[in-house]
């Protein structure tokens, strides 16, 4: 399973790998921005997408309403990862249809659980 992990921040992607390596997942491509995702998205197979909300050239949040928006990508479980909790953040995420919203900072259970959930929301098996 090939993950998308997108975040600004040098210390989050390299924690969010070593996360999600012990969770057993080693396919992890990084992007440093929603533009830089969505570039990625086009050219390869993607089959999860972690996002931060706060970064520069294109946010989280507008990345998600891309990908939502863009037919063969829609279906990609997409997981919000952020320190945005305020309930309008999290409201106007889920209307542009995140499948999961995860607030920092988070452990690895927690990254594991909202993982095993957007994937059985999306209708997916693990693996």
């Amino acid at each position: 399973m090939r993950f998308l992990l997108v975040d600004d921040l040098d210390t989050m992607i390299r924690i969010t790998k070593n996360v999600l390596s012990d969770l057993g997942y080693n396919d992890v491509i990084t992007a440093r921005n929603g533009e830089q995702a969505y570039q990625i998205l086009n050219k390869g197979k993607i089959d999860f997408i972690i996002s931060d909300w706060n970064m520069p050239v294109m946010n989280g949040i507008e990345l998600l309403k891309k990908v939502k928006s863009t037919p063969k990508l829609a279906d990609i479980p997409f997981l919000m990862m952020t320190a945005e909790s305020e309930k309008e953040h999290i409201i106007e995420a889920i209307q542009a249809k995140v499948d999961q919203y995860l607030i920092k900072p988070f452990n690895q259970e927690m990254l594991g659980q909202k993982i095993g959930q957007a994937l059985h929301k999306m209708g997916k098996n693990e693996g």
